[in-house]
């Protein structure tokens, strides 16, 4: 396994494997409605630089259309099927940019170079709120090259996670949120460790938390902004004791370099 994973922050990340740069969720902003950036830089410009970026679902914090327009032209960028129906400023923003748009449903699979990149289900409301139909999935996505790994996206548990992914060698798990409380949909820290321990991951690297917080919630339940990786750390280790946990700050990277 040999895979290089920089984490920039809430749900993006860099998975360079095989000299393919895939890019998660991009979001290079500052402030979002009535989210703020609390914690770490926005991303330089170099992290707008991928291969391919992936969108996991349609909520602006993961599809953010002023983020999208910072990649470079010829950019491939992956959505879920429908998003493009859905989000109409997605092809104008694609159209003007000159990203080249692939949209995949659960089980689709798109290559580039030695890299594969399969979509899989996400336990997730896959809407672009505050409207339109829930008709466009949420995915996450598996990532195969020298090495094999999971995006999750957003999701809740579900019964065939492990069956829907597959063998995978780090999983990118969701511990947190941008606010003091978690819907439906989402892994707190407690459930990630149990998703790791599901899926059999040798590594993770815990995302989506600590970044983005409500504008004027600063003292409401700060916990859940600063606690989620550490908390993931802990459960993990009690859950998933054979898996190793790279909790990693903002634009750190870490390489993971095959077992001996």
């Amino acid at each position: 396994m040999s895979v290089e994973i920089t984490w920039w922050g809430h749900a993006t990340a860099t998975v360079r494997d095989s000299g393919v740069r895939v890019l998660t969720d991009p979001l290079f902003v500052r402030r979002l409605a009535h989210l703020r950036r609390r914690r770490g830089a926005v991303p330089p410009a170099a992290a707008a630089v991928a291969d391919v970026a992936l969108v996991s679902h349609l909520h602006a914090d993961h599809l953010h259309l002023g983020s999208l327009a910072k990649l470079l032209p010829g950019t491939r960028l992956v959505v879920p099927r429908g998003a493009g129906r859905a989000v109409p400023g997605l092809r104008r923003v694609a159209a003007a940019r000159g990203l080249r748009v692939t949209e995949m449903a659960p089980g689709d699979v798109y290559t580039v170079g030695e890299v594969r990149i399969r979509a899989v289900p996400a336990a997730h409301d896959g809407r672009r709120l505050p409207y339109g139909p829930s008709r466009v999935p949420a995915l996450g996505y598996v990532l195969s090259g020298e090495s094999t790994t999971y995006f999750a996206g957003d999701t809740g548990l579900f019964d065939d996670m492990a069956e829907a992914v597959g063998a995978c060698d780090v999983a990118l798990l969701p511990v947190g949120g941008w606010g003091p409380y978690l819907g439906p949909g989402h892994l707190d820290a407690g459930r990630a460790a149990q998703a790791l321990a599901r899926l059999g991951a040798r590594c993770a690297v815990p995302v989506h938390y600590g970044t983005y917080w409500p504008i004027g919630m600063d003292a409401i339940r700060p916990h859940e902004f600063h606690a989620p990786g550490d908390d993931f750390v802990r459960h993990a280790g009690r859950l998933a004791p054979d898996a190793v946990v790279h909790r990693l700050v903002h634009g750190e990277c870490v390489r993971l370099e095959p077992a001996r």
